[in-house]
């Protein structure tokens, strides 16, 4: 199947068009409407935090009915008008990637690097996993002083950077790894469970925890409570009736909270480093995280990446190898965790001014991008990078099912995107 669109009533055969569209669109323009599509529903995630946090951007909110009407039957035909509006996406993601991260600094402080202990307290917990940290905010106001503690999961580890969330004493640490090991994890974890955002696993008939999972806003599961404004005395209360959770130790701390403005101030050292040759790369590996294998592939990099390098990291992917003691050059981490996926914003920040401090273009600087992908905010991100004019990105586990070939061929040669292959091979290629 090269294609595949039913969305109007001449649909092949009733089920749908695989080949070419009766409308007249080919695979191409079906393949670019499905990535516009995909980077929307990237830009609805961010754009719906901001929101959260009152904060918007009037013109993000134009794209996206205009995109959307883009896709509509018989609107548009041109190739290049379908390039360009999908370009045009990674602009407004952008965007909304920076409105966001303004208002997540107004309300909760300037990100700080931060070690996250990894064990547990003894007494009831609640765990929160996702990434809206305005439902952190509210939880921890209102298990203050009510002897629950509070510990974050996956997305919601770099909620620590954060001075008036770090600032309360309940919030223990981080509980866990990424989304899909969440199963395995909260059926370890005792006490109650909240859930923010995307990256839940449905509950299936080997999972016991679906009586203490709560769902907020438009999350769901059959089976799960819901919590439709931010009033969590049900779960506070939940929570004080469950077993304990017992004391431990944790078997490593975890480091977060290198937002660009903290990168930005190390920036004489690290330009100084990189001028000494005592830094000879920056390699970006991050991305989602997910459980298809071969995304081993993103530790094997990780652990292979000289020692004269620094990593930077991003989202839930960071998962695979933020466990590790990387060290550090001269004071400087060798692993910087720059924060959730939508801080992909400081990662370009940080690139940026590495160019500006070199005099050079972003394609010029010893900088590689070996990126994993999984859902739509992915998708919404790798635009960004493409709009920015950033070449040679690695992509994987494996390539997008919903870019045709000849749109990824196009890519590839306006770009150099191209999937990775094996770390070794990968590394000798970047490093010569």
């Amino acid at each position: 199947m090269s294609m595949f669109c039913h969305q109007c009533e001449q649909t092949a055969g009733g089920t749908g068009c695989t080949k070419v569209g009766v409308c007249g669109k080919n695979e191409d323009i079906a393949s670019l409407q499905d990535t516009l599509v995909f980077g929307l529903k990237g830009i609805s995630a961010y754009a719906h935090h901001a929101r959260e946090l009152g904060a918007r951007d009037e013109q993000v909110d134009a794209f996206m009915h205009d995109a959307l009407f883009f896709t509509l039957t018989n609107v548009n035909f041109s190739l290049e008008r379908h390039i360009e509006m999908v370009l045009k996406c990674g602009e407004m993601n952008l965007r909304i990637m920076e409105v966001l991260d303004n208002a997540h600094v107004t309300r909760f402080g300037s990100p700080a690097p931060a070690q996250v202990f990894t064990g547990t307290k003894a007494g009831p917990g609640i765990v929160i996993t996702g990434h809206d940290l305005l439902d952190l905010e509210e939880l921890l106001k209102q298990t203050e002083g009510t002897g629950v503690n509070v510990y974050t999961h996956g997305e919601m580890l770099p909620a620590h950077s954060y001075p008036e969330l770090r600032k309360y004493k309940h919030l223990i640490g981080n509980f866990g790894t990424a989304w899909q090991n969440q199963r395995t994890e909260f059926e370890n974890f005792s006490g109650a469970i909240l859930v923010t955002t995307n990256c839940v696993m449905p509950l299936t008939d080997k999972c016991t925890y679906g009586d203490r999972i709560y769902m907020r806003n438009i999350t769901g599961l059959q089976g799960g409570k819901q919590i439709l404004d931010r009033d969590f005395s049900e779960i506070i209360a939940h929570a004080k009736s469950l077993p304990a959770l017992p004391e431990t130790a944790g078997n490593y701390t975890i480091a977060t909270g290198f937002h660009h403005s903290v990168i930005l101030s190390l920036a004489d050292k690290v330009v100084e480093a990189v001028k000494a040759g005592k830094i000879k790369r920056f390699f970006l590996i991050g991305g989602c995280d997910g459980a298809k294998t071969g995304r081993n592939y993103y530790t094997e990099i990780a652990q292979k990446v000289p020692k004269d390098c620094v990593i930077l990291t991003v989202a839930c992917g960071k998962y695979r190898f933020n466990n590790l003691d990387f060290g550090d050059i001269d004071g400087i981490p060798r692993l910087l965790d720059l924060g959730q996926c939508n801080n992909a914003f400081s990662g370009i920040q940080v690139a940026v001014a590495l160019a500006k401090a070199f005099n050079c273009g972003v394609n010029d600087l010893p900088l590689s991008f070996v990126l994993s992908w999984y859902e739509q905010k992915a998708v919404a991100i790798l635009l960004t990078l493409l709009h920015l004019g950033v070449k040679n990105i690695r992509i994987g586990p494996t390539p997008p099912a919903f870019i045709s070939p000849n749109v990824f061929k196009v890519l590839n040669e306006s770009f150099g995107l191209q999937l990775i292959t094996t770390p070794d091979e990968d590394l000798k290629a970047i490093l010569g």
